[in-house]
């Protein structure tokens, strides 16, 4: 196998002369910055050749020698956070070789088919993209960021990977999708390539540091360095994708073109997941353990549903890629912790606010409670705003607020108001709490969580819309015969019967927009529903 980091693939000379460009940049920027000392090298020379004798020479001599030393020290301290500052460091979820034997069995045997280095090691996102990320500075050592043989220097690359794909995708069709990945280990291992993918990772790494008090002037010249050789860098990035296209083209590319049309489709059902299903818990103090299990339920229901994805769950009856795995449940929990934190902000560890769930208990322990919890925020809203208040929380006192005729929807505006003001409240102490759990200091880089969220603010009319809809669902759970259900691809649900109710959302809108209570009493009477009845809360 091939160590070298030989590259002879298409798109390789324009990576490699990309590469020389940005560590050109790099020269010019010393160059400029030992100039003055070369030039007071100079002077001095021709004062003590007595070339340069007379006024105004001693002074000029004096005042190049003076900002000489000025630039070199500056220069030399910009150098050193460049040299010295720890790049970004995606959070994943490390997978030990002990972990997972027979998925290192066939990264290295794709590097070995495609004669390239095998990856250093392998870790997990949760999220649907994999890539390679260089983890040999010396600051993730310092940092004890990275302590194994990746981040010995020289070392290949780390293989990240996305856990969707373990439990989607059949083992063909991941080896088919990584072959292109691995590959890209070859261009990688290019002194050239190595050494500008260094300084671009520094730089950036360095802009960051001039974000913090007092070194704001470091920042500047970082993002000068940057802009310059910007335009290149993303061209060798290009030039290294296309190479490691190239070699990868002998190796399953059948096959690879069927499996990008699975990365699609576990894309779609993963993001519907986690902003229907998780998120909803995640909001409520509870992290969903199996995520990459849901996901697979997500997709089969998106497949019995969509027909453009029928016939993809009769996959299923094939090999799935998380069986490469030792302990698959214990890897998915791991990446389920994960993805709360960075997509929700959530703790890092479980602890007593912020403790797993099974989905066989979701409906109950995360459904259920949400509804009351918001119909709680209602009452108290109403509450506020002095609405008489009949024998307990009850849904008639919603009703009968929300549809006193005084406008299309008029009484919403001041409840909207008060609930999206409760909701900010709840939502910036559970920060302040938090951020006091996580110790003093600000946040940076990894650790500024969360790193992508979901979802926009939700507006005034969305949030009374979804706590008018938990307080109808709550009082259908204790006055009919309704239950708390889950739907892989909506989330929440009101089961009736066995059966999901779908038509509850427009009626719900009537009332919030148009004031107009009569068509939700009417499906209320029609479901058996007692709106004078108080629900509980929580």
């Amino acid at each position: 196998m091939s160590g070298t980091g030989s590259i002879v693939e298409v798109g390789a000379p324009s990576a490699r002369s990309r590469a020389l460009a940005v560590l050109r940049v790099r020269s010019r920027a010393l160059a400029l910055g030992v100039l003055p000392a070369a030039l007071a090298v100079v002077l001095l020379s021709a004062r003590m050749t007595g070339r340069l004798a007379g006024d105004p020479w001693p002074v000029v001599t004096l005042a190049v020698c003076i900002v000489a030393v000025l630039v070199l020290l500056v220069g030399g301290v910009f150098a050193a956070v460049v040299l010295r500052a720890s790049p970004a460091v995606t959070p994943t979820v490390p997978l030990p070789e002990a972990s997972a034997p027979d998925l290192y069995r066939l990264v290295r045997d794709l590097a070995d088919r495609m004669d390239v280095p095998a990856p250093s090691a392998i870790a997990l996102t949760p999220d649907c993209d994999s890539w390679l990320e260089d983890r040999t500075h010396a600051a993730h050592r310092r940092g004890g960021i990275s302590g194994g043989r990746e981040s010995e220097p020289g070392a290949a690359p780390v293989l990240v990977i996305g856990s969707p794909f373990l439990w989607w995708m059949r083992v063909a069709e991941l080896r088919a999708v990584l072959a292109p990945v691995v590959a890209g280990t070859g261009p990688s291992a290019h002194p050239d390539i190595a050494d500008a993918r260094g300084f671009v990772r520094g730089l950036d790494a360095a802009v960051d540091v001039g974000s913090r008090p007092g070194l704001g002037w470091i920042g500047r010249p970082a993002r000068l360095l940057l802009r310059l050789c910007q335009a290149d860098a993303a061209e060798m990035e290009r030039g290294v994708a296309a190479a490691a296209s190239d070699r990868a083209q002998g190796v399953d590319y059948g096959l690879r073109i069927v499996a990008q049309e699975q990365v699609g489709l576990a894309y779609a059902g993963w993001d519907r997941l986690l902003t229907r299903v998780a998120l909803p818990a995640w909001r409520m103090g509870r992290w969903p353990a199996h995520l990459d299990a849901g996901v697979v339920s997500a997709l089969t229901e998106l497949s019995r549903r969509d027909r453009l994805a029928e016939g993809f769950a009769s996959r299923l009856g094939e090999r799935p890629a998380c069986d490469l795995l030792e302990r698959p449940g214990v890897v998915d929990e791991a990446a389920s912790l994960l993805a709360a934190r960075l997509f929700h902000g959530g703790p890092a560890e479980s602890g007593p606010d912020w403790s797993p769930v099974d989905w066989a208990a979701y409906p109950e322990e995360v459904v259920d409670r949400k509804w009351r919890a918001e119909a709680a925020r209602l009452h108290g809203a109403l509450d506020t705003l002095a609405v008489p208040a009949g024998p307990g929380p009850t849904l008639d006192r919603v009703l009968g607020y929300l549809g006193d005729g005084a406008g299309e929807g008029a009484a919403g505006e001041a409840l909207a108001g008060l609930l999206s003001g409760d909701l900010a409240r709840e939502e910036r102490s559970a920060g302040a709490a938090a951020s006091a759990g996580a110790g003093a200091g600000v946040a940076r880089g990894a650790d500024a969580v969360p790193l992508f969220p979901l979802q926009p603010p939700r507006s005034g009319r969305d949030l009374l819309a979804d706590h008018v809809t938990a307080m109808v669902c709550a009082a259908a759970v204790d006055s009919a015969d309704a239950a708390p259900g889950l739907d892989w691809l909506d989330g929440p649900v009101l089961l009736v019967g066995g059966e999901r109710r779908a038509d509850l959302a427009p009626r719900v809108l009537t009332l919030v927009e148009e004031g107009d209570a009569e068509p939700l009493r009417d499906w209320l009477a029609a479901l058996g529903v007692r709106p004078e009845k108080p629900v509980r809360l929580v």
